[in-house]
C-alpha cells in the first residue's frame, strides 16, 4: 500500500513537471465513468448530431469512459495548453477579400506539440514513480485522435467547466486551450470538478452564424462551420453557405465572444502556437491558385494540411462567393473545370454569386 502523503507530494511535483513542458493547466480525474457524460453522449449520437463522424458511434462504448478505454487506468491526468491570441479572431469579419482561418490552425499543428509534452509528463511519471517505490506504473497518453470525452475530463479535473458552447472554459484561461490526458494505473485523488459559471450569458448561442446550437450545451455538429469546413467532405449544403462568410477553417466566433476571455493571457501561451505571417490574414486570391503541391508547402506543419487541397479550396471558393468581390471572378471561373467535382460545384456556385447582373 503506498502512502498517501507519498502520492500527494507526487502529484505535486507531476504538476510542476507537466508545467515546465509546457502546459498551463493541469488536473487529475477519477477514470470511472460518468454516467452523466455518457448519457449525454449517448443522447447526442443518437439524434445524429455527430454527421458524418462516424467513428463517434463506432467507438462510443470507448469514449464513454477511461476504462471503458482501459480497463486498468485508475485516474486521468488531464491538462491544457495555451494558445491565447492576441488579437481578435474576429477582426476580419469585414474584410471579405481576407480569409478567416481558425486561431488554433495559425500556428504549428497542436497533436504534434501536445503529444510531444504529453510523452514527456508521462515518462517523467514512470521514472520518478519508481524511485519513490511505485513500481510498475502504467500510462497512456492521448490528445483529441483518441475515443476519450477531453472536456467532460478536464470539466471533472477541476480545469473549467463546458461551457454553453461545449467547449471548455477557464477562468484563467477562456476558451483557449489544446486538452491532452495521462491516462495512468496510480489512484491520484481527484480533484474538486469545475464549476459551471455561465450564468444567464448566452452570447456564444447568439454569435453562431448557422445557429449550430439547438439548446444551451448541446452542438448539432451538422450546423457547426468548424465542422462543415474540416471534416465534411461533400459539397457544404447551400443553406449554410451565406453564414460560413470568409471563414475557409473552422470558426472562432463562439469562442471569440465569450467574457472569461478578458483573463486570458497571452503571456502563458506555448510559444508552438504562435500565428505565421502568411497565414493571419492570407488574400483569397492567393489561396484559390494553390495546387496540391503548393497546398503542401503552405501548410506543412499544420493541422490544415490534413482536409487535403480539394476541401481547402472548396472552402475557399464559398468565402469568394459570399465576398460580393468581383475583382475574384477571374480565381474563381478558372476552378470551374476542375478535375474534383466538389470544387468545380463550387466554383459555379461561387461564380455565379460574382458575375454582374444582365
Amino acid at each position: 500500500m503506498v502512502n498517501e502523503a507519498v502520492i500527494s507530494s507526487f502529484r505535486d511535483d507531476l504538476e510542476t513537471e507537466a508545467r515546465r513542458l509546457g502546459f498551463a493547466a493541469f488536473g487529475v480525474a477519477s477514470a470511472r465513468e460518468d454516467a452523466q457524460a455518457a448519457g449525454r453522449l449517448d443522447s447526442w449520437l443518437d439524434e445524429g448530431m455527430h454527421g458524418s463522424m462516424s467513428w463517434m458511434a463506432e467507438r462510443a462504448h470507448h469514449r464513454r469512459s477511461p476504462q471503458g478505454l482501459w480497463p486498468e487506468a485508475r485516474s486521468v491526468i488531464a491538462l491544457g495548453m495555451s494558445y491565447a491570441p492576441a488579437n481578435d479572431p474576429m477582426a476580419l469579419e469585414n474584410h471579405p477579400d481576407k480569409a478567416r482561418i481558425s486561431v488554433y490552425a495559425q500556428g504549428r499543428d497542436y497533436h504534434d506539440t501536445v503529444k510531444k509534452a504529453l510523452k514527456g509528463v508521462a515518462r517523467w511519471l514512470v521514472a520518478e514513480a519508481a524511485k519513490r517505490g511505485i513500481p510498475d506504473v502504467g500510462v497512456k497518453v492521448f490528445t483529441d485522435t483518441a475515443p476519450v470525452m477531453e472536456k467532460p475530463l478536464a470539466q471533472a479535473a477541476g480545469l473549467g467547466w463546458q461551457g454553453k458552447h461545449t467547449n471548455l472554459v477557464s477562468r484563467e484561461h477562456g476558451s483557449w486551450l489544446f486538452l491532452g490526458e495521462i491516462y495512468t494505473t496510480l489512484a491520484f485523488e481527484p480533484d474538486r470538478e469545475g464549476r459551471d459559471l455561465c450564468g444567464s450569458c448566452r452570447a456564444c448561442q447568439d454569435a453562431c452564424p448557422t445557429d449550430a446550437f439547438p439548446q444551451p450545451y448541446r452542438l448539432d455538429a451538422r450546423r457547426c462551420i468548424s465542422y462543415l469546413t474540416i471534416e465534411h467532405k461533400g459539397p457544404i449544403p447551400h443553406e449554410f453557405r451565406e453564414g460560413i462568410g470568409n471563414r475557409i477553417y473552422g470558426c472562432d466566433d463562439c469562442l471569440a465572444v465569450c467574457p472569461w476571455n478578458k483573463f486570458a493571457q497571452t503571456a502563458h501561451r506555448h510559444r508552438a502556437f504562435l500565428p505565421r505571417a502568411e497565414l493571419a490574414a492570407p488574400a483569397l486570391a492567393d489561396l484559390l491558385a494553390l495546387d496540391d503541391a503548393g497546398f503542401r508547402a503552405l501548410f506543412s506543419g499544420s493541422p490544415i494540411k490534413r482536409i487535403g487541397r480539394d476541401r481547402f479550396v472548396r472552402n475557399c471558393l464559398i468565402a469568394a462567393g459570399n465576398s460580393a468581390d468581383q475583382a475574384l471572378l477571374p480565381n474563381v471561373e478558372a476552378l470551374l473545370d476542375d478535375s474534383d467535382p466538389v470544387v468545380a460545384e463550387a466554383a459555379g456556385w461561387a461564380a455565379a454569386k460574382l458575375r454582374p447582373l444582365a
